[in-house]
């Protein structure tokens, strides 16, 4: 059982992402409407994208201005890689828990209102 843990690690390791990346989880945001922001500042350079972010009036636009700052300073202070030269390689929003919760209607029914959630993750790359 242990050999069979100690493989499984190394296999980990090697196929671990070697480029600066940042996640963010239950974002309480659907997935479907963080997607229209993102296909906006996929590819784009760094300080673009972020402009980008800046200046959309979105509600997942300071969630993602904020995951990429956060990836932009992983790249920098851990990977020791120049700031001027990043673009945002992959990013992207995937579904998460959603909260289910219900409305009271007439004659004594419910209506379920679902709350929905999402994981969103970016990974910078050199130009």
């Amino acid at each position: 059982m242990a050999s069979n843990t100690r493989d499984k690690k190394k296999l980990h390791q090697e196929h671990d992402e070697k480029r600066p990346h940042a996640h963010v989880r239950h974002v309480r945001i659907s997935s479907r409407k963080a997607t229209l922001i993102i296909d906006q500042v996929r590819g784009k350079g760094l300080d673009e994208a972020l402009a980008i972010l800046k200046l959309t009036p979105h509600v997942a636009s300071p969630v993602l201005y904020k995951l990429i700052s956060s990836a932009a300073a992983n790249a920098v202070n851990n990977q020791e890689m120049d700031r001027d030269s990043l673009y945002v390689a992959e990013i992207y929003a995937n579904p998460g828990p959603t909260l289910k919760r219900f409305k009271a209607r007439s004659r004594g029914s419910a209506s379920p209102i679902l709350r929905r959630t999402s994981h969103f993750s970016v990974v910078l790359d050199k130009r």
